[in-house]
């Protein structure tokens, strides 16, 4: 209902506050009746303001706080407060509590009887922040989301048992497309968003299939049911990505959306053939899983690649390449260092599969292998938009490689991905790829290698002392009375008993310069290269690791688990004196 809030809010958007005039607004105002909640949904929906601006706007007019409960820091003893049956009738959700106050995110906090009576419930003072209906919605579904999605997985078995024996082809795509067997792929999926998954992996065996979530970098077992209830929910996501339902012998990947607060989640499927069925695994795409561009500070580097890292990005020209796995972060690293690099004066341009993150200021395009759009095509049209900044999602083939190379020696600088195992070997691939050394040597201009280590959990953090032989294997000329302190999650509710709560990275640089560049260009070993660069200051993926681990971030099995000692940069330096 309107009130002299929304109107205030109106006349915000009146003044020119939008990117609109008044004849685009004037038929959603007549279809809203005034200034309400439905016009806020529709001019954000038409894009005609930001999802993020507009719901600030009306916020402060009503004197209130905007916190997208999507993305905030929800605690489950919050969520618990206020039962669910009155958080869905209400539109209300505990967020945090401070201080003995209860953050609750409403779709209309100026009610002043509903906050009376959340207090009363929730048996403490309540401080009400603004969040859109739809948000909260949803908000909802994924907070009050438990295990009990696993029962109601077992409860449509047995119901539909009879059906499910005898299934047919026919019988698999009704199935597939009814709304019970919606509800409880859908409700995984929340389920999944509100651990904080990276992946679900749904995987067919003889006789029964299981669903393990990724979650900070390890797999989880979540789900237990029968192959047929997997069939399925393959068909019903083959349905969702509009492949062919009834390929089961070659691999398909696809994407497909949901409804996710006022926008949309994304992800992207991978079907292949086993022996016991299709294996289906699901990436929930960083903005599923409400991450925001991370900044270069807040990625708590150290400060010997931080410092040199921060001035290689400045260059003008030339290749810097981030390294590693699938899944070390290494398009965090990117976008943070675009997000230092996004300045007015500087056109800037991505080509991702898919893009991850929408960036504010930046041209962002995406491939698409159905129509052959690839990272060479995209390439070569990009650099007649005349860019200063190409943000390149990975080098796959010699005509990326070569398009790419030849950008960074005509005055441009371009980041990109390689999948090597350290840094030095970045530069043999692009040669291993078919560029020339001659072309290597003067393109890049520096490589970081990256992994993702899980973090202790600082809910349960404690401290011990590892054994002298521990210390020996790790340290050189270490006192034998020495006492290091390292750290330990011992397993608590927060982090689900593992110890580890989110994940910290641990990196390598390495920085080219011009007697680098003749190494390069005489097609220098891996060991030369290497051993020049320690003489500049590179140190190992593990040097930086151990150093987190110092510091108490990670635990030495982490480390151990994601490197392998190729190199001793502390042996070397003792050689050269």
């Amino acid at each position: 209902m309107e009130n002299r809030e929304n109107r205030k809010f109106l006349d915000k958007i009146r003044e020119g506050e939008g990117s609109f005039i008044a004849e685009d607004i004037e038929p959603i105002l007549q279809r809203s009746g005034g200034a309400t909640l439905a016009f806020l949904e529709e001019i954000i929906e038409k894009e005609l303001m930001s999802k993020g601006r507009a719901c600030r706007m009306w916020a402060d007019a009503l004197d209130v706080a905007y916190v997208n409960p999507l993305i905030a820091v929800v605690t489950t003893d919050s969520v618990q407060r206020i039962p669910l049956e009155i958080a869905r009738k209400a539109q209300v959700i505990g967020l945090y509590v401070i201080n003995n106050v209860l953050t609750v995110a409403m779709a209309n906090p100026q009610d002043g009887r509903l906050v009376k009576q959340i207090e009363a419930i929730a048996n403490v003072e309540v401080s009400p922040v603004f969040a859109p209906p739809r948000e909260i919605d949803h908000a909802i579904q994924i907070y009050y989301t438990t295990q009990n999605n696993v029962e109601d997985i077992e409860n449509f078995e047995k119901e539909q048992e009879d059906l499910l024996r005898s299934l047919t082809d026919e019988d698999l795509k009704d199935l597939a497309s009814s709304n019970s067997l919606s509800r409880l792929l859908d409700g995984m999926f929340f389920f999944a968003v509100r651990e904080r998954a990276s992946d679900i992996h749904m995987e067919p065996g003889e006789d029964q299939a299981k669903v393990r979530f990724r979650i900070d970098g390890k797999l989880i077992p979540y789900y237990s049911y029968g192959k047929a209830i997997h069939r399925a929910f393959a068909t019903r996501i083959k349905v969702l990505c509009r492949l062919n339902v009834a390929e089961s012998r070659f691999p398909q990947d696809g994407r497909f959306s949901m409804p996710f607060g006022m926008g949309r989640a994304d992800f992207r499927t991978s079907l292949i053939p086993t022996v016991n069925g299709t294996k289906v695994v699901i990436r929930i795409l960083p903005g599923v899983n409400r991450r925001a561009v991370v900044s270069l500070d807040q990625m708590m580097m150290s400060a010997n690649i931080l410092e040199p890292f921060r001035r290689v990005i400045k260059s003008p020209n030339g290749i810097i390449f981030v390294t590693g796995p699938t899944g070390s972060g290494k398009t965090t690293t990117l976008y943070a260092a675009l997000d230092e690099l996004n300045t007015p004066d500087k056109n800037i341009s991505t080509i991702e599969d898919p893009v991850e993150i929408k960036i504010e200021g930046i041209t962002q395009s995406q491939v698409n292998s159905q129509i052959d759009l690839n990272f060479g095509l995209m390439l070569r049209s990009l650099l007649r938009q005349d860019p200063d900044i190409i943000l390149l999602g990975e080098i796959r083939d010699l005509e990326t490689a070569k398009i790419a190379t030849e950008a960074a020696l005509t005055g441009h600088l371009v980041l990109s991905t390689l999948h090597t195992n350290n840094a030095i070997q970045a530069i043999l691939r692009l040669m291993e790829i078919g560029i020339e050394p001659y072309m290597v040597a003067p393109s890049v201009i520096g490589v970081m290698g990256q992994r993702l280590a899980g973090r202790i959990c600082e809910g349960c953090k404690r401290a011990y002392f590892p054994t002298t032989e521990v210390l020996e294997k790790l340290f050189v000329d270490i006192p034998t009375d020495a006492k290091v302190a390292f750290s330990q999650g011992v397993g608590c509710s927060n982090c689900r008993e593992t110890g580890y709560s989110g994940r910290i990275a641990f990196h390598e640089l390495v920085l080219v310069d011009d007697e680098m560049r003749s190494l390069i260009t005489r097609e220098a070993s891996q060991n030369e290269l290497l051993h020049y660069a320690t003489k500049l200051g590179y140190r190992s993926l593990r040097y930086d690791g151990l150093k987190k681990v110092l510091l108490g971030l990670t635990t030495l099995e982490e480390i151990e688990k994601h490197t392998v000692l190729e190199w001793d940069p502390a042996a070397v330096l003792a050689e050269e004196e």
